[in-house]
């Protein structure tokens, strides 16, 4: 998850793009002296020295990163396209089929803390495409990237302690950490800081595997929207005649602007909003949500 404000303007991320990693070779004395600054800022941070040494000994920027991240794709999209898209046909199809194939599961994590199946496969399906797409570049040198030429800094370099402390905890192997240019590592997409605040133990095996455990990443889900105020009980809001006014708590979303669709919406789409801060996404997720749990 690595939230974005995207209005009506939609940003592709390299993990829409799905890159080839590419390596280059580097022997930059001052990217060599600025890991000794990130080795000595883990080990404060708590982060082993074995994992540190194996992450940062023969990292390697990588050339692919920073093209994404300084030619990221923009486009103008209405929110009819955008809808038509993310809540396609295939995908509710998809995944009312996975609803169904992993109901039990879902149910045993999601129904104590009153947050409904459908929601927790709803950002399943528009994160990952249900698992299938987790990004193709190792986090750790993707981060070091972004952070050593100045690409948002601070940021950056705060996700990559963040990472090298997963790495550390023992939640992923180093190498398995796979995730976008930007660091939104697994099925659900958390960025290192997100994983480290929300990432949960669905399975009981003492580990945070959003790549490969499904009921660690409905897990992971249901305990942020949880942490962030999901009320239980409460809908995300409906589509309304466009005359419609805001109750209490509630909030009248016009994605098209005047004239087109209106939605009267509750303070669990502002939840789902804390995941990504697009109402475009987050009436995608309860539009989805809708349809999975209509079968």
């Amino acid at each position: 998850m690595f939230p974005s404000r995207v209005g009506r303007r939609v940003v592709c991320t390299g993990l829409m793009l799905a890159p080839a990693v590419s390596h280059a070779q580097s022997n930059d004395a001052r990217f060599s002296a600025w890991l000794q600054g990130v080795r000595a800022e883990a080990l404060r941070a708590g982060v082993d020295s074995a994992t540190a040494d194996a992450a940062l000994g023969s990292v390697q920027q990588i050339p692919k990163v920073l093209e994404l991240a300084h030619n990221q794709p923009e486009f103008k999209m209405t929110f009819e396209r955008y809808r038509e898209l993310v809540v396609s046909t295939e995908r509710v199809s998809r995944g009312r089929a996975l609803l169904k194939e992993n109901r039990t599961l879902v149910e045993r994590i999601a129904r104590p803390a009153g947050i409904p199946p459908s929601v927790v496969v709803a950002l399943w399906g528009i994160e990952s495409k249900y698992g299938e797409r987790l990004g193709d570049f190792e986090v750790v040198p993707a981060l070091a990237t972004l952070a050593f030429n100045g690409f948002r800094a601070s940021f950056f370099r705060a996700q990559l302690i963040a990472a090298l402390k997963i790495v550390s905890q023992g939640h992923v192997g180093l190498h398995a950490m796979k995730g976008s240019w930007a660091g939104a590592m697994g099925q659900c997409q958390f960025i290192p800081t997100t994983f480290l605040l929300y990432a949960a133990d669905g399975d009981g095996d003492g580990r945070y595997d959003i790549w490969t455990s499904k009921a660690d990443v409905f897990a992971s889900t249901v305990n942020y929207l949880h942490r962030v105020g999901w009320r239980p009980g409460l809908g995300w809001g409906e589509e309304v005649e466009g005359s419609a006014t805001a109750r209490k708590g509630e909030r009248i979303v016009r994605p098209s602007g005047a004239g087109g669709p209106a939605f009267r919406t509750t303070e669990n789409f502002r939840a789902i909003l804390r995941w990504n801060q697009s109402d475009f996404f987050a009436l995608a997720v309860g539009l989805l949500s809708d349809r999975i749990a209509a079968t």
